[in-house]
């Protein structure tokens, strides 16, 4: 069997054959909680020494609670803001971490899911990410139309975008 830690939501992963038992498993995870306490506290002064090291930061249930909290400040303000501008309003936003994107939105339904590292950046990327979602309700895809309506909304939705870009997401 193999032992590891995801450095991006500090779960604990194990390789093993099918035919080992969950017991075993469990059995095999307690054996080493030492090593795993060790580990995740490495990893999370890591971190905490260089924010920039490229070390991911570990998702605590704490983490995750004080990023969902930080959302839920910031978004009936925006909301506010915005829904009338574009004209839009989601029907639910929910929060998750995501491993490839910012945000994302399912037209049909009106859903609308922000990821939690957003909580840690600049409010003005939140923002972004918020009117491009809600763009989406208007227009799908990146093309021509969700430009123009991006362009009229946020003129600066491309300076943000970018600035955004140079944040690994993970």
């Amino acid at each position: 069997m193999y032992l590891r830690i995801r450095t991006k939501d500090g779960g604990i992963g194990v390789t093993a054959p099918w035919r080992i038992t969950d017991q075993t498993i469990e059995e095999f995870i307690i054996g080493r909680w030492d090593w795993i306490e060790r580990a995740e506290k490495e990893l999370i002064q890591a971190r905490q020494a260089s924010p920039e090291s490229g070390v991911a930061q570990i998702w605590t249930a704490e983490r995750r609670r004080q990023a969902q909290q930080r959302l839920n400040a910031a978004l009936p303000s925006l909301l506010h803001t915005w829904v009338p501008i574009v004209g839009r309003e989601p029907s639910n936003i929910s929060f998750r971490l995501m491993t490839s994107r910012w945000g994302s939105c399912t037209p049909a339904t009106r859903r609308i899911r922000l990821n939690l590292e957003l909580a840690w950046l600049k409010p003005e990327l939140l923002e972004y990410v918020l009117v491009h979602e809600l763009t989406h309700l208007l227009a799908s895809g990146h093309g021509a139309e969700f430009q123009r309506y991006m362009t009229a909304f946020m003129p600066d939705w491309k300076r943000r975008r970018n600035t955004l870009n140079h944040h690994i997401i993970g």
